[in-house]
């Protein structure tokens, strides 16, 4: 059995140890950009879909009702075929204004359920950033004091398995 360990390659555990780092600091951002996308979604779903959809309500309520009052023009004209072209161009209108009402009343009510959808999966992501962030610095550290230790434990000199000569030669 030999005396000493075999120590080959102290290189090779600190490139991994350099790699574990670059990875969770990639991983690392990942999760703040998908932190940065969960409140990024909110806002727009809280401000900017229901701002937008209460606007495109307001624009096709106007175009109904201009709509409405060109087909009560043309039925007071007498005019059959613009009339009918103008009851399509109502009926046009109208469902233009109740899917804008379809969406502003689904955004809100994705808004409200926002929060409890999406909280569970936060908490999941959450939980792997501590074990990134923890685990994997514990991970390093224990790369290092490895490495450190069989650094020092390739310095050291194997002891001589020889006893020193003695001197009995000397005059007494």
């Amino acid at each position: 059995m030999p005396e000493r360990a075999e120590v080959t390659s102290l290189e090779a555990i600190e490139a991994f140890r350099a790699r574990l780092i670059i990875y969770r600091d990639k991983a690392g951002r990942v999760f703040d950009e998908v932190s940065e996308d969960v409140l990024r979604t909110r806002v727009w779903l809280q401000t900017d879909r229901v701002t937008f959809w209460e606007g495109q309500i307001r624009k096709r309520q106007k175009e109904l009702e201009m709509r409405q009052q060109e087909l009560f023009s043309s039925q007071i004209s007498g005019m059959r075929d613009a009339s009918f072209t103008q009851q399509q161009a109502v009926q046009r209108a109208r469902r233009a204004l109740q899917e804008a009402e379809d969406k502003l009343r689904v955004v809100k009510q994705w808004s409200r359920q926002y929060d409890q959808r999406v909280e569970p999966l936060g908490k999941q992501v959450e939980k792997l950033r501590h074990n990134l962030v923890h685990d994997l610095g514990e991970a390093i550290a224990f790369l290092a004091e490895v490495n450190r230790t069989l650094a020092e434990y390739t310095e050291m000199r194997p002891a001589n398995s020889t006893p020193p000569p003695s001197n009995t030669n000397q005059a007494s």
